[in-house]
């Protein structure tokens, strides 16, 4: 395989995480009794422009399809940071009734909607048909397609050039990094600006956040790649913010490279800061395994002590990172009886590979468990919260990452 971005031979492996499902193909009851398909993860690092990429296997097409179950409405702690993002951008490129936004994985509307409310035009693109129609149902245009290069030049040529391209958590899931960043030139309005937000490498590996590896992922990205791609696309990253979502983001503001605007010290100083912490050092990636190993035998350690010990241990939250901690980790229902969920797409169904079935909240009313484990941490605050009213059960929380933690 060669890398995806500078076309380098990729000898070197991040992580190897055996074979798994696609962490959102959730399964109906009647499939229970189907083969199921399962797809090598693992992951490798370019030493030329340090690249973390998976392996080729699983097609965009096939990872988000029209049963696409992940709903970003779903987390009212998302919804509130999308409506901080719409009030900052409106304001700071002075957004009106005659600027386009153009939202490129716009899932069921959670970010334009507030464009709509604002009075701003805009559009998503949105290639799942579950979360489309959601988005329709709110007002949204949406365009069902999957984003490139022709489209965005097809959309420049009919003069839908946007003043703001958004793409929050898609720029890691493109197989095609390249021909989609040419898209986004395409599609960039002289003088506009693209802001990407995606889960940042040094917090990946800063934190041993491996269960962030699935098959959507196609792409790990530092600064210093993501500034190269955008480079060979004539495009500049201007400024850059760090974000605590996802256990640590990106937000990159982009904007063509010949834009007068000047690039400001928030993209040195962070390029410093990873070369400081050894990005660019394959040192830095070929100890990682051992430490996703070690978040693995600890989490069953904990569920076989509690079965012995005669507690029950439940989950919370059927989301893609929980897959691939569980599928690496082995956990079958026998352990782990239930996961609890918010998503109504999710509920009634099974998590692939482990076919733990995905429960309503409610059902921890019925039957508390023991302990619970938040199975994505980077919500445990705001899931703790939701479920303040189990603490009369007893319950006691439960994280898995960074490392095995009750709380």
């Amino acid at each position: 395989m060669k890398c995806r971005h500078c076309g380098t031979l990729l000898t070197h492996t991040f992580l190897d995480l055996g074979h798994a499902p696609p962490s959102n193909a959730y399964l109906a009851e009647t499939d229970l009794d189907r083969p199921e398909v399962y797809y090598p993860l693992r992951v490798k690092v370019c030493h030329h422009c340090w690249l973390v990429q998976t392996e080729d296997y699983a097609s965009a097409d096939t990872l988000f399809n029209s049963e696409y179950a992940y709903f970003s409405s779903t987390s009212a702690g998302w919804l509130d940071h999308a409506a901080r993002y719409t009030g900052k951008i409106i304001e700071t490129l002075a957004l009106d009734g005659k600027s386009l936004v153009i939202e490129i994985a716009a899932n069921d509307g959670y970010l334009l909607r507030n464009f709509v409310t604002a009075g701003i035009p805009c559009l998503g693109i949105e290639p799942t048909a579950s979360t489309a129609e959601a988005a329709e149902k709110l007002g949204i245009p949406i365009l069902r397609e999957f984003f490139n290069s022709d489209l965005g030049q097809k959309l420049a040529a009919g003069g839908k050039q946007a003043d703001l391209i958004v793409g929050n958590n898609v720029y890691a899931h493109v197989p095609d990094i390249n021909d989609f960043t040419r898209g986004l030139k395409a599609l960039l309005k002289p003088g506009g600006t693209i802001t990407l937000e995606f889960p940042h490498l040094l917090q990946l590996i800063k934190q041993a956040q491996f269960d962030t590896v699935y098959h959507e992922h196609f792409s790990y990205l530092s600064l210093y790649t993501a500034n190269q791609i955008f480079s060979s696309a004539g495009l500049r990253i201007w400024h850059v913010e760090t974000l605590p979502t996802h256990g640590g983001s990106l937000r990159i503001y982009g904007c063509h490279a010949d834009d007068p605007r000047q690039s400001d010290s928030s993209v040195s100083a962070l390029l410093q800061e990873e070369v400081d912490c050894n990005l660019q050092q394959l040192q830095t990636y070929s100890d990682f395994q051992d430490r996703a190993d070690k978040i693995k035998n600890d989490l069953v350690a904990f569920l076989i002590n509690q079965k012995r010990a005669g507690k029950l241990v439940g989950a919370y939250g059927a989301a893609a990172k929980g897959n691939t901690l569980l599928n690496y980790a082995g956990v079958k229902p026998d352990l782990l009886p239930f996961v609890c969920d918010a998503a109504p797409a999710k509920q009634g169904k099974f998590l692939p590979g482990s076919h733990i079935p995905i429960l309503p909240p409610d059902h921890l009313s019925l039957r508390a468990p023991d302990y619970l484990l938040i199975l994505p941490w980077n919500i445990a605050s705001e899931v703790r919260q939701q479920t303040a009213s189990l603490s009369e059960y007893g319950i006691r929380f439960v994280i898995a990452v960074p490392e095995l933690s009750v709380l």
